[in-house]
């Protein structure tokens, strides 16, 4: 009996140590493939322009390409579902932010998974304003005018977004509970269509990230009335909400990279030293800068940490404001 423990116990050793020795030769051979990044949104939005961006400057370091792949559905739930399922083996990234990963799980009645325990934080890339816009042809030539109009005619405004549980979806609930404003929201697969909507004549106002409306705004098709951070933005010709009447609203997107839980702590490091490289560059750190979206680059305790706040102020807010998707 005792030899027989004794076996045991060597051959379990010898087994836990050809794994850790098979670990240590994945990580040293990472990435020997593309890497494929899911954005939880459609092509053409903010949270898309900054993972494209981040994604060739990453795949740069690594030695490897960094492959977008996008997917809006249900609000991003599905690109989270994704993502969670895959192999924890560093080559599938999901583009973190706001929405799937700290919204959903209090937005969404019947959630499939708390994003929270599935994913292993590797770095919280930047945070970036949100703007108020309008077309060109609208007629609400300020923000003040807006708000008015709002408040004077309750249900008549209708906002897009760039999905249910989206910054632009929740920075617009806020703002419209701070005001005591009813309007008709219309969300979609991500900024990219709804700002097409727009341009189009469909749709009042939106609140979207800098990045995706930015070309837009400097063509003059759309019109920027105010930001969403305390103090105003130099990139904007604008007031901030927080001095339009609104001293207590500000609102921000975030974007990071999580992987599938159970990745290799070596390749996390991995990947994370490659994306803090990434965002050093001087492309990278010019673009977003100039739009004034802030790099930050932190650990995975830090962002982890973050994002567990994020969702105990989330959660706090939806029950108060009594919104929730079946």
């Amino acid at each position: 009996m005792i030899k027989r423990r004794v076996l045991t116990a060597m051959l379990a050793v010898f087994a836990s140590g050809s794994f850790l020795g098979a670990a240590h030769a994945q990580s040293d051979n990472y990435p020997s493939r593309p890497v494929k990044l899911i954005v939880p949104y459609a092509a053409g939005g903010g949270t898309d322009a900054i993972a494209r961006l981040v994604a060739n400057g990453v795949g740069e370091k690594l030695g490897q390409s960094m492959v977008v792949e996008n997917n809006g559905t249900a609000g991003g739930n599905v690109a989270s579902q994704l993502a969670a399922k895959a192999d924890p083996d560093g080559y599938t990234v999901l583009m973190a932010n706001q929405g799937p990963m700290v919204v959903n799980p209090h937005l969404f009645e019947n959630m499939k998974l708390d994003p929270l325990t599935a994913f292993d934080p590797v770095t919280l890339i930047a945070r970036s304003p949100l703007v108020v816009v309008v077309s060109k042809n609208s007629p609400y030539k300020s923000f003040s005018d807006l708000m008015a109009f709002g408040k004077a005619n309750p249900g008549k405004l209708t906002y897009g977004s760039a999905g249910n549980g989206s910054a632009s979806h929740l920075a617009t609930e806020m703002l419209l509970k701070m005001a005591g404003i009813q309007a008709v929201h219309v969300p979609y697969k991500g900024a990219g269509p709804a700002l097409n909507d727009m341009l189009g004549g469909r749709g009042d106002f939106m609140i979207t990230t800098a990045p995706s409306v930015l070309g837009l705004i400097d063509s003059g098709d759309m019109v920027p009335l105010a930001v969403t951070t305390k103090e105003r933005v130099k990139r904007f010709n604008a007031p901030s909400v927080a001095e339009s009447g609104y001293p207590d609203y500000v609102s921000a997107a975030w974007y990071g990279f999580v992987v599938p839980k159970g990745t290799p702590a070596a390749i996390n490091e991995k990947l994370r030293k490659a994306t803090i490289e990434a965002m050093g560059s001087k492309e990278i750190k010019d673009r977003l800068e100039a739009e004034g979206t802030t790099l930050v680059g932190d650990s995975p305790a830090e962002f982890a940490s973050m994002m567990k706040a994020e969702s105990e102020r989330w959660k706090g807010f939806l029950a108060t404001a009594g919104i929730s998707i079946k």
